[in-house]
């Protein structure tokens, strides 16, 4: 099975929204990563696909969260 990899990333209010190559289209709370939890919906907004999907990045604030990762639901955060 191939990794999963990202056609488009938004966010909407406080959650991130990543619509994957294989139909799905999943979603997470900003506030389950420490960097995004702090970062305004301005910010958040920023999110743009790097590493051809597999990598979502956000320039303002540095940070880098995998799609892989999030699609195992490894979050930093409770």
């Amino acid at each position: 099975m191939s990794e999963p990899v990202a056609l488009n990333a938004w966010a909407e209010g406080r959650k991130i929204f990543i619509e994957l190559t294989d139909g799905r289209i999943i979603s997470f709370p900003a506030d389950r990563f420490n960097l995004l939890k702090n970062a305004s919906e301005d910010q958040l907004k920023k999110v743009t696909l790097r590493l051809n999907g597999y990598a979502l990045r956000w320039d303002e604030i540095d940070e880098d969260i995998t799609v892989k990762g999030i699609v195992l639901g490894n979050f930093e955060l409770p």
